[in-house]
Parts: C-alpha cells; sequence; structure tokens
C-alpha cells in the first residue's frame, strides 16, 4: 500500500457570485467547501495517490457537508477533530474579468481550527504511515493557536521521518493576530521559525519577499513580465537562509488580465544546484503556458503543489525536470475548472505534457 501524503490546514464555505457578478449585485451563491490544503489532498487523490487531510471542524451539519465534500474524492478524513468550540470558516468570491481583478473577503475569526491547541491532535496516529506533510503560510495566519499546531505539525512529522514540504502563501488580510505588528513582520517572524523544519519550499514571484524579503531582481509581478533569469538566485538565497531546504519550487505567473495568463514555474534542487523550468518550447528554453478566457484561477497554486508532490513521491515522475513538467501541466488545467479542486487525472496532465493542448473533443 501506498504510503500517505498528510496535509494540515483549515477548510472552509467557499461562497462564490455566480459568474462574473459582483458581491454587491449577489443575492444567492454558490456554496462549495474549499481551503488550500484539502485542496493539495484533492489533488493527489485525483491523480491516483493516497493522501489524509487533518484539521478541526465545529460538530454540526455544515462541518458534516465540508467532511462529505472532502471524502467524496478519495481524502481520507479519519483524522478530522470536531469540536464543541469554534464555527466554520467562510470565505465570499468575486471572480474578476479582463481588467477588473478577483476579489476575496474572508470570515474565518474563531474558526475552530483558529482556536484549537496543537496538543488537541493525534500526531502519532496522523503520522503513523505518512511520507509526506504540506502545510501552507494561510493556516499559521490565522491565530497563534493555529500558527503553533502548524508548527508542531512540522516538528512531528520530521520525528516521524516524513518529508515537509510548506507553500508560503502570504495573505495580507489574514495575518493580524499580533498587536503592533504588521502582517509582513509577523509573517517573517512566524515563518522563520518553521522553515528549519521544511525539506521543500512552494512560493510564487511575491511570496519569497513579503515572508523571506528575497526579492527577483527588478521583477514587477504587476505589469505583467517576470525576469525569470533571478529566480535561481532567489531558490539559492532561501537555501542559504535555511540549508534543510532541499528543494525550492516557484510558480510564475504572468498577470496579463484577470481572464488571460501566463503559467509555468521553476524546480530549484540544491544538491544538483540546478533550477529547472517548465514548460519548455522546442528550441528547450522556458516557453509558458499561454492560458486564456480563465474559468477559475483560485487554487492554481495548490494544483500546483499537489501536481508537485505527486510526482515527487511517484518513482517514474520523480525526477526534478519531469516532476516540474507534471506540476505546471495539472496546474495549467486546473484554470479550466470550477472550484478550488483540481478535477483533473493523471492521464490528461500527461497528456498536456506530451503536447495535446488543443482542447478538441475526446471520443
Amino acid at each position: 500500500m501506498s504510503k500517505v501524503v498528510v496535509t494540515f490546514g483549515e477548510i472552509m464555505g467557499r461562497m462564490a457570485a455566480p459568474g462574473n457578478l459582483r458581491l454587491r449585485q449577489t443575492r444567492e451563491f454558490e456554496a462549495t467547501y474549499a481551503g488550500a490544503e484539502a485542496s493539495v489532498a484533492a489533488s493527489i487523490c485525483n491523480f491516483g495517490g493516497v493522501a489524509r487531510y487533518v484539521t478541526a471542524l465545529p460538530k454540526h451539519a455544515l462541518a458534516d457537508a465540508t467532511v462529505d465534500s472532502v471524502r467524496a474524492v478519495g481524502i481520507d478524513t479519519s483524522c478530522i477533530l470536531r469540536t464543541d468550540e469554534g464555527r466554520l470558516g467562510l470565505y465570499f468570491l468575486e471572480t474578476g474579468a479582463n481588467q477588473r481583478p478577483s476579489n476575496v473577503i474572508y470570515d474565518r475569526a474563531d474558526s475552530a481550527i483558529a482556536i484549537t491547541a496543537a496538543d488537541q491532535y493525534d500526531w502519532e496516529a496522523i503520522f503513523s504511515d505518512a511520507q509526506w506533510l504540506h502545510l501552507s503560510g494561510i493556516t499559521p495566519a490565522l491565530s497563534s493557536q493555529a500558527a503553533n499546531a502548524t508548527l508542531v505539525a512540522a516538528q512531528k512529522a520530521k520525528e516521524a521521518g516524513a518529508t515537509v514540504s510548506i507553500d508560503l502563501n502570504f495573505r495580507g488580510k489574514l495575518w493580524k493576530w499580533a498587536a503592533g505588528k504588521s502582517a509582513r513582520e509577523l509573517a517573517q517572524e512566524t515563518m522563520q521559525t518553521m522553515l528549519p523544519f521544511v525539506d521543500v519550499v512552494i512560493a510564487n514571484e511575491e511570496d519569497c519577499h513579503d515572508v523571506l524579503g528575497i526579492q527577483a531582481g527588478e521583477t514587477d509581478v504587476h505589469s505583467g513580465t517576470l525576469d525569470t533569469s533571478r529566480y535561481p538566485d532567489v531558490a539559492r538565497q532561501v537555501v542559504k537562509q535555511f540549508p534543510n531546504v532541499s528543494k525550492v519550487a516557484i510558480t510564475l505567473r504572468e498577470s496579463l488580465s484577470a481572464s488571460h495568463n501566463n503559467w509555468g514555474a521553476m524546480l530549484y534542487d540544491a544538491a544538483l544546484d540546478k533550477a529547472f523550468f517548465a514548460p519548455l518550447g522546442n528550441d528547450g528554453n522556458y516557453q509558458a503556458y499561454e492560458i486564456k478566457n480563465i474559468v477559475d484561477r483560485v487554487g492554481g497554486g495548490d494544483s500546483f503543489a499537489g501536481g508537485l508532490i505527486f510526482s515527487l513521491t511517484t518513482a517514474e515522475l520523480s525526477e526534478p525536470q519531469t516532476a516540474v513538467r507534471y506540476a505546471v501541466a495539472a496546474s495549467c488545467l486546473k484554470h479550466s475548472i470550477k472550484g478550488d479542486f483540481n478535477y483533473v487525472s493523471r492521464s490528461e496532465v500527461e497528456a498536456l505534457m506530451g503536447g495535446s493542448a488543443s482542447g478538441r473533443v475526446v471520443r
């Protein structure tokens, strides 16, 4: 039996305005359930892997529905903690179009995971058969309790011999639990305590700057262009700060508009001191996927993380160039799917890796 990938973090009700309506226009919402770490677990299961999701949820029917939605894609929910206190967090999504960006409003204060102490989780059972733990920088942003539980999860995973990955995922709207500190200051201070227990760092072009104070030269992510030649040096700076980190993955999104993005990534392998980019053009150089008419970009980064973890834990996909190609192709396809979860199969990802990008009907 395959060993388990564990993910730990908050899952919420996702309340999306239909289509491209603005929130102030909306009188009814499309309700689903989503969270970064749950989305990573969903990707792994949809690719054929084994994933266990760990969180804290209240004891009521909405939380039952949340668990049902996770279980429906094959995720192991046996270690989800049900509590007598706290609530189900929510987020409200307004999907942008063209030059109008998407917008998220969070309603997560006092959620169950935010008020649950680390010692309430059964870490021995959680990591009994685990090969990997995935975390994000979102859950620690919720509260000091959630930050400590995330840190303990990383420590317990390392004690169990598991590889630990973290997506830095800076969310400036959430880091508010320490008076007198800016969101960046609190994020940097908190994440500095966690990264010594991390093997694989995942980030986008902004996260390394916001969380670690490392910037890719003069790159301006809001201009629609990235200087990809700078990113290997960013990765080397991360490894220099945290020598325990063996790999750094950076997603490369060029936002030409809310509906039109270029998408790719870099994977830096510290042991090889080499950066691998994907996708590649016919000349062997980096050439981003051009994604027009985006259906839903929320969860795009999580689908990359899920693809990367699955590929790195699958022998025939684990070579660095193949792993980053797989992760980028998987996340490219996610942009065509409504909702946070990436409902694509391994065969669909490998078809895109092989050049099948026309979108023709499969009969």
